[in-house]
């Protein structure tokens, strides 16, 4: 078998693993197919949010929750009955600080306005999904890609999910070549120095989601980066109506199709 054979089947196998492991954690328990509503608090004044037990409100940069030893809250894994403060959850769904049983209530923060998440295990949505619609791995969406860092981090204002438009952090783009002619999209850089992408192209809301996330490993020394558009991710608002996923920034729209990576949600 030649090296190349060898590497084709390699990757093949990695894009596999990687393909399932996506279809068991979109599936988790508290995956986000699990996400039953985000609760902004100014649409609550009085901090009564129907069906989520307690009592929310903003209190500058936290948020407080009066609640009963009858609503069956715990906060750090103890029951709660009387008054806590919380700030926003950074962490994993399941290690949120409040939670009613197996649900999970999740403090969020967007510019400055305050939201809560409430994430159960049996929703609808979750036992209807049966598996993510993908296309094999394709060695020809697998590019060398170069990323052209900005001289100073951007951010533009874009439509989300929720019809609300919010500010989303670019840090440069990245560059690639395909069939014959070179394509960029904007991306933003993670702690960890991997990239974001939030991108659309001819297939988009076709036969494929409306819009997909790419994202690559960190660039090297040089800014050479695998664009591996065989990862392309549906976004969680793919699988749960509740997602504020930002739609792609200006120029991050590919004239041409990608039917490759992630392309549907397929329900039972």
């Amino acid at each position: 078998m030649s090296t190349d054979v060898q590497q084709g089947s390699q990757d093949f196998q990695d894009w596999q693993r990687w393909h399932e492991e996506r279809i068991v954690a979109v599936a988790a328990p508290h995956g986000p197919l699990s996400l039953t509503g985000t609760h902004w608090l100014s649409d609550h004044p009085d901090g009564r949010i129907p069906a989520v037990p307690g009592q929310w409100r903003e209190d500058g940069d936290e948020v407080v929750l009066t609640a009963a030893a009858e609503d069956g809250l715990t906060v750090d894994a103890k029951p709660l009955d009387g008054e806590v403060r919380l700030g926003a959850d950074r962490g994993p769904i399941d290690t949120s600080r409040v939670a009613q049983g197996e649900r999970r209530l999740v403090v969020l923060s967007r510019e400055g306005l305050w939201a809560v998440r409430d994430f159960d295990p049996q929703s609808p949505a979750r036992h209807s999904f049966r598996t993510i619609d993908a296309t094999p791995y394709d060695a020809r969406w697998s590019l060398e890609g170069t990323f052209r860092p900005y001289g100073s981090d951007r951010t533009v204002r874009v439509a989300n999910a929720d019809g609300r438009e919010r500010g989303l952090g670019l840090g440069g783009e990245i560059a690639f070549e395909l069939d014959g002619a070179e394509h960029t999209l904007q991306v933003a850089v993670e702690p960890d120095g991997s990239l974001w992408a939030v991108f659309a192209d001819a297939t988009s809301g076709d036969s494929s989601y409306r819009f997909r996330f790419l994202r690559p490993e960190a660039p090297d020394a040089d800014g050479k980066v695998r664009v591996d558009l065989n990862r392309a991710l549906l976004p969680p608002c793919a699988f749960a109506d509740h997602f504020i996923c930002p739609f792609p920034p200006p120029g991050n729209t590919l004239a041409v199709a990608v039917p490759a990576g992630e392309r549907n949600r397929i329900d039972a």
